[in-house]
C-alpha cells in the first residue's frame, strides 16, 4: 500500500479522457487551481503545498494558488473543499491529522472522510523531537529526567485539539508518563517561532521543517519517531533506540470535494504524479526531510488514506485523545 512511486505519467492522455466524462470534452484546468491547507502559514503542509503548487504552477495554462483556512484542528479547510465546485478546481492538503478529525472534531458539520476524497498521497516523513535551545537538556534522557523533576513546569507545542503537533507529543507524554504544559498554536509556524523564543521548551513537528529549524540553530533535534533514522539527518537517533515507544509516521496528501468525478481526479493526479518525478523537487523533499516521496495514484491513494483513518481512530479512542 505504501509502494514508492515508480511510474510518470503522459497528463496530455489522461486530459484527452476527459472526453468519456459526462457533458462532454473539456480541457482542465480551465482557470487558476486554488489548493487549501486547513493550517497556519510556515508550517508543514503549508510548505509542502507551495512546493506542489509552485511546480504545478510551471506548466501551463493555469497557475495553482495556496489558501491557508486554518482552525479547528484542520475543519475548516476540510469544509471549505467539501462545498466547493468538485470540478477539480478546488483541492485541499492534508496530513496525518486528517486521519483523527472525527475524533478531535465530533460535531463537525461535514464528515471529513465522507466530504472530501484523496487524488493522491504526496510524501511521508518523521515526526521530530524539537527541544528549545535552553532547555538544561542534551539528549532525550536527560531531557526526560530534567522534566520529570518538575511536573508541569515545562511547555509543549500543539495544535490545540487536534494536529500532528499534539498526536507526536502526546505519544510521547504516554510513553514516558512526563507531566507538561501543552500550549496551542495555529500551526507548526507560530509554534515553533516560540520555540525558538524559548517559550515553550518542546515541540514535535513534521521533518519538513523541522530539519530545517535544527540546521539554523534555533532549537536542537533530539529524536524522530520513525522506525528508522531518517536519511535527512542520519544523525538524530529513533525514540525507539531511547527505550521510548511513540513511533509515528505523518503524510501528506492532496484532496478533492467527494462528488468529483474519477476522470478529473485522474487528471489532477497525473499533473501532480509528473511533477513528483521530477528530481529537483524529490531532491528538495529529501533536503527537508521526507523519507519518501510517493504520488500515489487515485486507489492506491485511497486506500492509503482509508488505512490511516482505521488505525488512528482506534488509537486516538483509546488513548481518549479529545
Amino acid at each position: 500500500m505504501k509502494k514508492r512511486f515508480g511510474r510518470t505519467f503522459v497528463l496530455a492522455t489522461l486530459v484527452l479522457s476527459l472526453a468519456a466524462w459526462p457533458g462532454g470534452a473539456f480541457a482542465y484546468p480551465e482557470r487558476p487551481v486554488r489548493m487549501i491547507v486547513g493550517a497556519a502559514a510556515g508550517g508543514s503542509n503549508d510548505l509542502v503545498a507551495r512546493l506542489v503548487a509552485e511546480a504545478l504552477t510551471a506548466r501551463p495554462p493555469h497557475p495553482v494558488v495556496v489558501e491557508n483556512r486554518s482552525g479547528a484542528a484542520g475543519m475548516i479547510g476540510v469544509e471549505t473543499v467539501a462545498r466547493a465546485a468538485p470540478d477539480g478546481h478546488t483541492l485541499l492538503l492534508v496530513n496525518t491529522a486528517h486521519a483523527g478529525l472525527r475524533v478531535f472534531v465530533p460535531n463537525a458539520s461535514v464528515d471529513p472522510h465522507a466530504g472530501v476524497t484523496a487524488i493522491s498521497v504526496i510524501a511521508e516523513s518523521p515526526m521530530v523531537m524539537l527541544v528549545a535551545n535552553s532547555f538544561p537538556a542534551t539528549d532525550v534522557r536527560s531531557f526526560v529526567e530534567a522534566v520529570r523533576a518538575a511536573p508541569g513546569r515545562f511547555a509543549y507545542g500543539s495544535t490545540g485539539g487536534g494536529g500532528t503537533l499534539r498526536m507526536g507529543a502526546v505519544l510521547f507524554l504516554r510513553a514516558t508518563s512526563l507531566d507538561m504544559t501543552e500550549v496551542p498554536y495555529r500551526g507548526g509556524g507560530p509554534a515553533q517561532l516560540d520555540l525558538a523564543a524559548g517559550r515553550i521548551a518542546m515541540l514535535f513537528d513534521v521533518g519538513v521543517t523541522s530539519f530545517q529549524t535544527a540546521r539554523s540553530g534555533l532549537a536542537r533535534a533530539f529524536a524522530v519517531t520513525s522506525g528508522a533514522r531518517s536519511p535527512a539527518a542520519p544523525e538524530v537517533p529513533t525514540l525507539k533506540e531511547v527505550g521510548i515507544d511513540a513511533e509515528m509516521t505523518v503524510w501528506q496528501a492532496v484532496m478533492a470535494p467527494a462528488a468529483t468525478p474519477r476522470p478529473v481526479r485522474d487528471a489532477v493526479q497525473a499533473a501532480i504524479a509528473q511533477v513528483l518525478a521530477e528530481p529537483a523537487l524529490r531532491n528538495r523533499f529529501a533536503e527537508l526531510g521526507a523519507d519518501r516521496v510517493l504520488g500515489l495514484g487515485v486507489a492506491e491513494s485511497e486506500a492509503y488514506v482509508a488505512g490511516e483513518v482505521a488505525r488512528w481512530e482506534v488509537l486516538l479512542r483509546a488513548s481518549e485523545m479529545k
